[in-house]
């Protein structure tokens, strides 16, 4: 017993991670400012004013526009698609940046789940199972404070490392 016990504190796993119920996708596309994120690699170059662009296809399919500004003012773009798991009301997706001949490999469709959702579609939180990207998006470039304190609280319930969380600047 002495040598579990010094194999310090157990950490509990998180509960699986779940999306909203479900998702009105005409009413989720237009243009989400990142207010926060996870960093990550395929974001590096970004400095400020990223948003992402949601465009209903006619195929069912969505567009999406992610533009930012780098460190030099100039605006930088990556388009990509994006299609529901499930079904029409489904809050998670599959999306992928490489290009439309690249579709078939499952590799290059990453998961986006919308996990929180404001009733009025002015904020959402999305990220993955594996709960190793995260976003925090806006209808506009900023969230009231107290909006922004208490998803960080839902964050931390979920099991998501807020030390992680990193603001983005407008």
């Amino acid at each position: 017993m002495l040598w579990l016990a010094a194999l310090g504190p157990v950490q509990a796993q998180p509960a699986p991670l779940q999306s909203v119920p479900s998702v009105d996708v005409p009413r989720y596309m237009g243009t989400w400012h990142e207010v926060a994120k996870y960093p990550n690699w395929f974001q590096r170059k970004c400095a400020n004013s990223t948003q992402a662009t949601y465009s209903l296809q006619a195929d069912g399919r969505v567009q999406v526009l992610n533009r930012c500004k780098t460190d030099k003012g100039e605006w930088t773009e990556a388009v990509g698609a994006a299609r529901q798991i499930g079904g029409p009301s489904s809050a998670q997706l599959k999306v992928r940046f490489a290009p439309e001949w690249l579709s078939f490999i499952p590799l290059v469709w990453g998961d986006y789940w919308i996990i929180d959702l404001d009733p009025q579609y002015q904020w959402v939180v999305v990220s993955e199972p594996k709960r190793e990207y995260l976003w925090i998006l806006s209808r506009t470039p900023q969230l009231p404070a107290a909006t922004y304190q208490a998803l960080q609280g839902k964050l931390s319930g979920l099991g998501f490392d807020l030390r992680r969380l990193e603001l983005s600047p407008p």
